[in-house]
């Protein structure tokens, strides 16, 4: 799907090179439209032997009885096993006790900030917990004045809110994901230090597309954090000017009260059961998720490899920004693992502006949020009280 379907193409070649009884034929798709043209074809019994999709797709998937479980594989391919990859990124694979997805790219979101201009604030070093990060922001506040803001918080984006609301051990959603929990202490706490950013114009009510561009808005220190993923990192490179690579930074998210976690995001391998070629699509994922694959894959891409041993190559190694972001894979944690949950984060979005734009306290958006998750499961609830969950149309 997408760019990473132009360029995995050029590694094909070698994988039909070291198997010459296979020939892979690659359709690429457009990210856009991958998810239904998917469906489409579980429905017309055309899917294909294997694919990379979105970890948080493998839910649905799997409830469609679609896919292949992998974990007799898995054990049987000694260079491929889940003891090298981050575990809450192995874990976005595994529904119940199997394993149907093995991860490819992980993506995870963190601060990018303006060491300079921190540091001018009296911030010496990156904060670890939310009470740390709040006396940062408002010193950076008191710095850079009335005009300008400590974070930028995208109301157009969940994520922001989302990271905030799983640094609780508290559940998402409750009951075998048949309601939101919400209304939980933890995710309330995590409202309430998100509307906090507003209320005292930390972050300016904006989303991003209000912000002409955010990467020359961060270099003019229009706002001096900002929680994005890591193909930024290229794109900072790209843009900001030269004199201000040593003035930006990336680092781990604060958490309550030490380092906090970060939701694991990315594609994963699948292999569908509709699969006409299952050993020959399995010996592909096994040649895509080797190594030194996914450090040439890096390279070509930006993607973060999802294996522990590919962050031991140079180029991982020896970058400074990306070494956040190595920090922040130990500690990423699945979403809930529901075919309903990027609806759920949608209203979680929108229910975010409403917070920020003081039109619902924290506890008003709080009840809201689990009303509205409450809604999108109804039909969740009627399949497990009559245990007919998993069972395909």
């Amino acid at each position: 799907m997408g760019y990473e379907g132009e360029v995995v193409a050029q590694l094909i070649p070698e994988f039909e090179r070291r198997n010459p009884g296979i020939r892979v034929e690659l359709q690429q798709l457009p990210i856009t439209a991958a998810h239904e043209k998917l469906l489409t074809a579980f429905a017309g019994d055309a899917l294909p032997d294997v694919c990379a999709i979105g970890n948080t797709w493998v839910s649905e998937f799997a409830l469609l009885d679609a896919l292949q479980p992998l974990d007799a594989s898995i054990a049987a391919t000694p260079s491929l096993q889940a003891s090298d990859y981050f575990p809450g990124a192995w874990d976005t694979g595994v529904i119940g006790d199997t394993t149907y997805a093995v991860p490819w790219y992980v993506e995870t979101r963190l601060p990018f900030y303006r060491r300079d201009i921190a540091e001018r604030a009296g911030v010496k070093a990156p904060p670890q917990t939310w009470a740390e990060w709040k006396r940062a922001l408002e010193a950076i506040k008191r710095e850079v004045g009335p005009d300008r803001y400590a974070i930028l918080l995208p109301l157009n984006e969940h994520e922001p809110l989302l990271n905030l609301g799983i640094q609780s051990s508290e559940p998402l959603l409750r009951d075998d994901g048949r309601y939101g929990n919400f209304r939980s202490a933890g995710f309330k706490r995590a409202l309430a230090f998100y509307r906090d950013m507003f209320d005292e114009q930390l972050a300016p009510v904006a989303t991003n597309r209000q912000i002409a561009n955010v990467w020359d808005e961060f270099g003019r220190g229009y706002f001096s954090y900002y929680i994005n993923g890591p193909w930024n990192i290229a794109e900072f490179r790209k843009r900001l000017p030269p004199d201000l690579a040593g003035d930006w930074m990336t680092m781990a998210l604060p958490g309550e009260n030490g380092p906090g976690a970060s939701v694991a995001g990315g594609a994963s391998f699948v292999v569908f059961k509709q699969a006409r070629r299952p050993e020959a699509a399995w010996k592909l994922v096994a040649f895509l998720s080797d190594s030194a694959m996914q450090v040439r894959f890096h390279a070509m891409t930006g993607n973060l490899p999802s294996r522990r041993s590919a962050w031991q190559a140079p180029a991982l190694a020896g970058d400074p920004y990306a070494r956040a972001f190595r920090d922040q894979l130990e500690r990423v944690r699945a979403v809930p693992k529901v075919p309903e949950w990027e609806r759920i984060a949608n209203e979680i979005k929108l229910v975010g502006e409403e917070l920020a734009n003081r039109r619902l306290s924290v506890d008003e958006a709080a009840v809201e949020l689990d009303r509205r998750a409450d809604a999108i499961l109804e039909k969740r609830r009627w399949m497990l009280d009559h245990h007919t969950l998993g069972t395909a149309p």
